[in-house]
C-alpha cells in the first residue's frame, strides 16, 4: 500500500486507451450521485435542457442527473445502479452511481463485479472528525471489503464535504490516517486518497479555484486526473483457455451458396474443398460444421490447437476462430469469437471449451466466500441454482463456515448469512464446474446463486 495518502504514481499510455469502468460507492447520502452529478456537469456532458430539468428552489441538485427512477426522487436516495458515459481529452468513462443503503447491498456487488476501479466516498461531517481515532461508518467499510472482496483493481477514497466542516485540515488528517489504517487490517491497497467538495466542485475536475489546497495541504491532482490515469482490468491471458459456450450456430443448410462474385469460373474445381465445404455469406469456410459462440474466458485460442469439452470429455482441435464478423481471427480473453472443431463433437449451451492441456479439473465441492443478498438468511441445507459463465448446476449449502464482522473483520462462528452478511460457506454441487481461485481468475472463481422458488439472485460466490 502507498505510504502517502494520495495518487502519485503515473500508468502507461497503452493502459488508458480503454474506457474506465468505475464505480462510486459508500454509505448513504455521502454524495456519490452528487459526485457523478459534478463529473458530468463540469466536463460538459450534461445538455442544457437536462441541466435545467433539475433545477430545484433555483439551485442545481445534481444528484438527480443520475437518480432517475421515480421512488429515487421522491426519497432522495439512490435504489438502482445508474449508468452514464463522459468522456474528457484523455480517455472515456463508464460510470455507475451504486447505492449506500445496505438493503441495496446486492446492487453495489452487481457493479462492482465489472468495474475497473472504486470510488469509495467518506463523508466528513457524519464522522468524529476531530478524534484522532475517529471510527468509520459501517457502510463504508462494508463497501470497501465487497471492492476488494471483488477484486476491483484500483480502489480510491475521496474525503467529501470537506467545505462543510470547521476544520479542513484537521478532519483530512484525521480521516485519513482511520482509512490508511483500516485499509492495512483488511489488506486493502490504496490507490489513492484525495479530497473533495463534490457539491462546490473542488478537487473533482480540477484543482483550481478551490480553497482545499490551502486548508488541507492537499498538493496532489485532482479527482478526475487520477481517474484519467488508471488502468482497466487486464485480461486474463496468462491462465489456460478457456471458452464458455453461449450459443450454438448450426451448419448454414446446402440450398446457401456464396455470393455470384466469389464463385469459381463455370467448370473450374471449388476452391474451397469442393461440395462438403460451405461458404458463409462473409466468404468464411466451416466446411459444413457447427460454430460454437461465445466470449474468450481465459487465455487464448488459434487454429491448430487442441481443446476438450467440458463436461463430457471429448476432444478435438480448433479448425477455425471467427470475429463477430465471421472474419477468421486468432481471439485472447474478454474478446467474442466462433469457434469451429475438426470433427463433430457433443456441444450444448453451457458447455465449457478448455485448454487440452493446464485447464483446471471440474470441482463438485467448493471453499466460498459469499456475499448474500437474499432477504431470507442462508441456512446449511438449502439448495440454490449455481450459474457458473452459462452452465447451471444444483448446489447444496454444506456449511456455513463463519460469518465477517465489517466492524472488527473478525471471523465469528455462524450458522446463518443475513441478508448483505459476508461470510465462508462451503457448497456441495450436483454435478462439477470448472472453478479456480477468485484471487486467480476473476471469470473462472465467480458464480451466483439463484433461489430455486423465486429465481432471485441470492449470492455473489467467490471460490476460495
Amino acid at each position: 500500500m502507498h505510504n502517502e495518502p494520495h495518487f502519485s504514481a503515473k500508468t502507461s499510455e497503452s493502459n488508458t486507451q480503454t474506457a474506465l469502468r468505475f464505480i462510486t460507492c459508500g454509505s448513504v447520502d455521502d454524495g456519490k450521485s452528487t459526485l457523478i452529478g459534478r463529473l458530468l456537469v463540469d466536463t460538459k456532458a450534461v445538455l442544457q435542457d437536462h441541466l435545467a430539468g433539475v433545477q430545484r428552489a433555483g439551485e442545481t441538485d445534481l444528484a438527480l442527473l443520475t437518480d432517475g427512477l421515480s421512488a429515487e426522487r421522491e426519497q432522495g436516495i439512490t435504489i438502482d445502479v445508474a449508468y452514464r458515459y463522459f468522456n474528457t481529452e484523455a480517455r472515456k468513462f463508464i460510470i455507475g452511481d451504486a447505492p449506500g443503503h445496505e438493503q441495496y447491498t446486492r446492487n453495489m456487488v452487481t457493479a462492482a463485479s465489472s468495474a475497473d476501479a472504486a470510488v469509495v466516498l467518506v463523508d466528513a461531517i457524519k464522522l468524529d472528525w476531530a478524534n484522532p481515532d475517529l471510527q468509520l461508518l459501517p457502510q463504508t467499510r462494508r463497501h470497501s471489503l465487497l471492492v476488494n472482496l471483488l477484486r476491483v483493481p484500483s480502489i480510491v477514497f475521496a474525503i467529501n464535504k470537506l467545505d462543510a466542516v470547521a476544520d479542513a485540515a484537521v478532519a483530512y488528517k484525521h480521516i485519513a490516517a482511520a482509512l490508511t489504517k483500516f485499509a492495512q487490517e483488511a489488506g486493502i491497497t490504496i490507490t489513492a486518497m484525495v479530497p473533495v467538495s463534490a457539491l462546490k466542485g473542488w478537487n473533482v475536475v480540477d484543482t483550481e479555484n478551490n480553497q482545499l489546497t490551502d486548508w488541507c495541504g492537499y498538493a496532489g491532482p485532482s479527482l478526475l486526473s487520477i481517474l484519467e490515469d488508471l488502468p482497466v482490468t487486464p485480461a486474463e491471458t496468462d491462465v489456460a483457455f478457456s471458452f464458455p459456450v453461449q450459443w450454438v450456430e448450426k451448419p448454414v443448410a446446402p440450398t446457401l451458396v456464396a455470393s455470384r462474385t466469389s464463385l469459381p469460373p463455370e467448370g473450374a474445381a471449388a476452391p474451397w474443398g469442393g461440395p462438403a465445404a460451405q461458404l458463409h455469406d462473409s466468404g468464411v469456410i466451416t466446411q459444413g460444421r457447427r460454430v460454437f459462440w461465445g466470449r474468450v474466458a481465459t487465455g487464448s485460442i488459434e487454429p491448430g490447437q487442441s481443446v476438450k469439452v467440458f463436461p463430457s470429455g471429448q476432444t478435438a482441435v480448433v479448425s477455425q476462430v471467427l470475429s463477430a464478423t465471421r472474419q477468421p481471427q486468432n481471439k485472447a480473453a474478454g474478446h467474442s469469437a466462433g469457434i469451429v472443431l475438426d470433427r463433430e463433437v457433443d456441444v450444448s449451451r453451457g458447455d465449457w471449451l478448455l485448454a487440452a492441456e493446464g485447464a483446471p479439473e471440474g470441482q463438485r465441492q467448493l471453499s466460498t466466500t459469499i456475499a448474500w443478498m437474499d432477504d431470507e438468511p442462508l441456512v446449511a441445507g438449502r439448495l440454490y441454482w449455481a450459474l457458473h459463465g452459462h452452465r447451471w448446476v444444483k448446489a447444496k449449502v454444506q456449511r456455513v463456515v463463519h460469518r465477517l464482522d465489517v466492524n472488527t473483520l473478525a471471523e465469528e462462528e455462524a450458522t446463518e448469512l443475513a441478508p448483505n452478511a459476508i461470510g465462508h460457506v462451503t457448497l456441495a454441487l450436483q454435478e462439477p464446474l470448472v472453478t479456480l481461485p477468485f484471487a486467480q481468475s476473476r471469470i473462472l472463481g465467480a458464480l451466483v446463486l439463484v433461489d430455486t422458488a423465486t429465481h432471485k439472485t441470492s449470492g455473489a460466490v467467490l471460490v476460495n
